[in-house]
């Protein structure tokens, strides 16, 4: 194959993630459980990018590692899809539109609110219906027996009963453990392979960069003592370190930026607000941040600082994901971390979906519709938003 017609062929699968990236970016309501079973819904249903085993084995691998979940899974699929430009195209398209939103937003926030919104409601009550039937699907694949089946109920009774990002750590580490010793003798001789393009060097490299810049990054900063930099990095640290997704990251943003004085509580509470009405990714809420900070330079530094590490993180670990799926004791491991992010999701599916969105029998009723258009209609995700808000509006008028 000539070098131009592997440029013509590898612009049209960049295309082609844009384009998946971006319908999800625009449709993907519900925050990060809800973002794993859009993807699933688009990526492997309906596109057949991926296996049901290697989307669970690359869910498995984004739980370990510190920053959003759902975005490092989108951005795996784009690196495995189309290289790390494929990777940087699956983000961009994910998480632009919100991005966009959130800085138009803090631009008029005063004046400009869809906080409580009839619609808001519905898109939650959307986003229940899709959660559902993606759950559905992975724990007929990953707890097919007794024994995964029981790792799930006990992760989803232990994280609702002691709701934190440090106890889902606990109870995945716990699960690979239980799944080295269950499982390992259950392991797949003929694993399928899939082609990851990043070398383990560029792995290596990637995961160094990540630990000098949280050393050295503090110092530039300190030394600079320039606004855009503290911004970049505050919002790295962020993003290296905080375990949990979205709403874990608020805590830890509201104590390098409301105490300081650089914004007030009200600021902060809106735009945490507005975050949850968009969709995309929760750690948008930078954007918004960086936005009322330093304007629209201040949303740049805030935005990439704060993903990152995601990408990083991503870039270290994929190339080494397909040689450790051989191995049986790896296997294992992912056997009990992979029912464990079931049981996980599952508790995640009560509080906050369920307990969010299902108010009374009206909105139960809703979601019963949406759940059979998209599980025995197989209507694809993007419409069931707009019959999810449309028949949202047309139930509160009854």
């Amino acid at each position: 194959m000539s070098k131009s017609l592997e440029k013509q062929n590898h612009f049209h699968v960049l295309l082609q993630i844009f384009i998946a990236s971006t319908k999800l970016g625009l449709t993907s309501f519900g925050g990060p459980v809800a973002h794993l079973a859009y993807f699933k819904d688009e990526y492997i249903d309906r596109r057949k990018w991926l296996t049901d085993k290697t989307y669970a084995d690359i869910i498995a691998l984004c739980q370990f590692l510190p920053g959003p979940a759902s975005s490092q899974v989108g951005i795996s699929i784009g690196m495995l899809r189309g290289g790390i430009l494929g990777g940087l195209v699956s983000w961009f398209g994910f998480t632009v539109p919100s991005i966009i939103i959130l800085v138009v937003f803090a631009k008029l926030y005063q004046t400009f609110t869809l906080d409580g919104g009839g619609f808001i409601h519905s898109l939650k009550i959307v986003a229940a219906a899709v959660v559902l039937h993606a759950l559905i699907g992975l724990g007929k694949k990953l707890t097919p027996d007794k024994t995964r089946l029981s790792i799930a109920i006990a992760a989803a009774s232990l994280m609702l009963m002691f709701p934190s990002a440090w106890m889902q750590i606990v109870i995945i580490l716990a699960a690979g453990l239980l799944g080295l010793k269950l499982f390992k003798d259950r392991a797949e001789s003929n694993i399928e392979p899939f082609k990851v393009t990043i070398s383990k060097k560029a792995g290596v490299v990637s995961l160094g960069i990540l630990i000098a810049s949280l050393i050295v990054l503090p110092l530039i900063a300190r030394a600079t003592d320039n606004r855009l930099v503290d911004i970049f990095d505050t919002f790295f640290r962020v993003g290296s370190l905080v375990f949990g997704g979205g709403h874990v990251v608020l805590p830890m943003i509201e104590r390098e930026v409301v105490p300081p004085g650089l914004l007030s509580p009200d600021q902060f509470l809106a735009g945490y607000g507005m975050a949850q009405a968009v969709p995309g990714p929760l750690f948008t809420f930078s954007s918004y941040l960086g936005t009322l900070m330093e304007g629209i330079v201040g949303a740049i530094f805030a935005t990439v600082g704060i993903f990152l590490p995601s990408f990083l993180l991503v870039i270290a670990a994929l190339p080494f994901l397909n040689v450790l799926r051989q191995h049986s004791a790896f296997q294992g491991i992912l056997m009990g971390v992979n029912a464990s992010v079931v049981g996980i999701l599952l508790a995640a599916f009560y509080d906050p979906v369920i307990s969010s969105s299902i108010f009374d029998a009206t909105d139960f009723a809703l979601g019963v519709i949406l759940f059979a258009l998209l599980n025995i209609w197989k209507m694809p995700a993007w419409l069931i938003v707009l019959v999810g808000v449309g028949g949202g509006y047309i139930f509160g008028m009854l």
